[in-house]
């Protein structure tokens, strides 16, 4: 029973779309409509707020960073029950009950998961995601190689367990939502980070 509790705390918690909420607050257009029509850091970057993606940002990584914290301090629960806990704030960002189940690509939230479960592991998988965007300057290819690289550091950190579920499923869930990202990636067609449109003659 507490597990559940813990559970559907956390994904009310990821359910609560930061890109909406503060687009509506600020006057902004809603990021479901333009650019990659989804509601996260990365497309709201492109309305030219960098304040507003900062603070989706970070708004979306506490929310999945809190409720996962929050249940190893005070739940007493295994890891197993932990990483259901971290899937259950993830789920809560793809599939938001408060915005008829159309959320976001689910990155700042999974790192935040991680970082609610493992501070070392959370920053090294952050690090992987800038060295990447630095290298390459595609935030999908960022975003997918670092939830690789947490999962595989969780095991370095837990071993081989049933927790693994969660965030295999996770991962997955996590590439599923770039899909089109990944089409992009293979034909050369990917969007870069900070790249200036060049205006047609």
């Amino acid at each position: 029973m507490q597990l559940i509790l813990w559970m559907l705390f956390a994904y009310l918690a990821g359910s609560i779309s930061f890109a909406i909420v503060l687009a509506k607050v600020c006057g902004m257009d809603d990021p479901r409509t333009y650019g990659s029509n989804n509601p996260g850091a990365t497309n709201m970057l492109r309305s030219g707020r960098k304040g507003v993606a900062l603070l989706t940002l970070l708004g979306d990584a506490v929310k999945g960073f809190l409720p996962v914290y929050l249940a190893s301090r005070y739940g007493e629960l295994s890891i197993l029950s932990l990483s259901l806990v971290a899937l259950a704030a993830f789920v809560g960002h793809l599939y938001p009950v408060f915005f008829k189940f159309v959320g976001g690509k689910g990155v700042a939230t999974f790192l935040g998961v991680v970082l609610g479960l493992s501070a070392q592991i959370g920053w090294m998988t952050a690090l992987v995601w800038l060295l990447v965007a630095v290298l390459t300057r595609y935030s999908s290819l960022s975003s997918m190689l670092c939830s690789v690289f947490a999962l595989f550091g969780l095991m370095y950190l837990w071993g081989v367990g049933f927790w693994m579920l969660a965030f295999v499923a996770m991962v997955g869930l996590l590439f599923y939502r770039h899909r089109a990202n990944i089409t992009k990636l293979l034909a050369g067609q990917e969007s870069k980070l900070f790249a200036k449109k060049i205006a047609s003659d």
